[in-house]
């Protein structure tokens, strides 16, 4: 019978514990050589909303310039539904390599609390790159209702019931912020996006709407709707003639909406760093705040870590309005 030379319960322990360092070892040493050649293949960015759209269209001026910069194709990947929802999904499951990322918005902020049985979480499932613009929206109103003010759409809706569109979450949570503000009430009438929520408001079918400014200006131009009034610090140069929620007296209708970047939890920090350095710096070049400007955006930016807090505060914040307005994500 052969016989097995007995090993001391000591030296298998400081095997297993040498074996489990160098494995460590290995991973630490794998992810730094992936940040120090990364990029070397095209990197794809994924915008949770249809193309088109105000914040689709921030995201593809963005990386046509860091594509540039870095010397590497970005493509630009549509997967709209459920509020942004399923894109989302698709970055948060995906390699924390760098080269799936997430091209979002402040909605991300709201479905963190509407959705609460997302198969991911919005908050730890992501590493916060930087904010890359914000964008104003308008509140309008189809011009046969004869409504020209923010205080005439207050007493109509005192006088009677009055409803508003809302393709999503975050819409139906700024419409919600406005009538805590003004102490009113009104019907949501859901929409998939706003194209079809401004077709309604023209036709006088749904009385009003808080759109990004850009996707309703030719219409407010025509006179076929009438802004009442554009979030934000200050009057959009798009629209200088209408006044700020804070200066016709509703500063807490306000909102924050925020384009941003986002990569998989876990990605590299040397790369999560060399994407918010090349980001920030496309964001304020010349070629990129001239095309912001035709749509009434304005650039932002800030460091990883300031913009994980803005999210971290937003989704606590936001939690408590949807909870008191009974916001419901689409």
């Amino acid at each position: 019978m052969s016989t097995i030379p007995s090993i001391s319960r000591r030296r298998v322990v400081n095997m297993l514990l040498a074996t489990g360092a160098a494995g460590a070892a290995s991973v630490a040493s794998g992810g730094r050589l992936l940040a120090q050649s990364w990029p070397e293949r095209p990197i794809r960015v994924i915008s949770p909303i249809s193309a088109g759209s105000a914040a689709d269209v921030i995201a593809r001026t963005v990386m046509e310039q860091v594509s540039a910069q870095l010397g590497q194709p970005i493509v630009i990947e549509n997967r709209p539904g459920a509020d942004g929802t399923i894109g989302s999904a698709a970055v948060a499951r995906a390699e924390p390599d760098g080269y799936t990322l997430l091209s979002h918005s402040a909605a991300q902020t709201v479905v963190a609390t509407t959705r609460p049985g997302l198969s991911y979480d919005t908050y730890r499932d992501f590493a916060r790159i930087t904010p890359t613009a914000k964008i104003p929206s308008v509140l309008v109103i189809g011009a046969s209702k004869n409504i020209n003010s923010v205080a005439e759409l207050i007493a109509a809706a005192k006088s009677g019931p009055i409803n508003f569109a809302s393709p999503g979450a975050f819409t139906h949570l700024n419409t919600a912020r406005f009538l805590r503000s003004a102490g009113i009430e009104a019907q949501r009438i859901p929409f998939k996006g706003a194209p079809e929520a401004l077709t309604e408001v023209t036709a006088g079918r749904v009385d009003f709407y808080f759109s990004p400014v850009f996707v309703a200006l030719a219409l407010i131009t025509s006179g076929k709707v009438v802004a009442l009034a554009v979030t934000g610090a200050k009057r959009t140069p798009l629209l200088p003639n209408v006044p700020t929620f804070a200066e016709v007296g509703f500063a807490k209708a306000d909102d924050n909406f925020w384009i941003g970047l986002f990569a998989p939890a876990q990605t590299p920090r040397t790369i999560i760093n060399r994407l918010h350095d090349e980001t920030v710096k496309a964001v304020h070049m010349p070629a990129v705040t001239e095309k912001f400007a035709r749509f009434g955006a304005e650039p932002m930016s800030a460091s990883p870590e300031e913009f994980d807090q803005l999210v971290r505060d937003q989704i606590a914040e936001n939690a408590v309005l949807i909870k008191a307005a009974g916001v419901v994500g689409d």
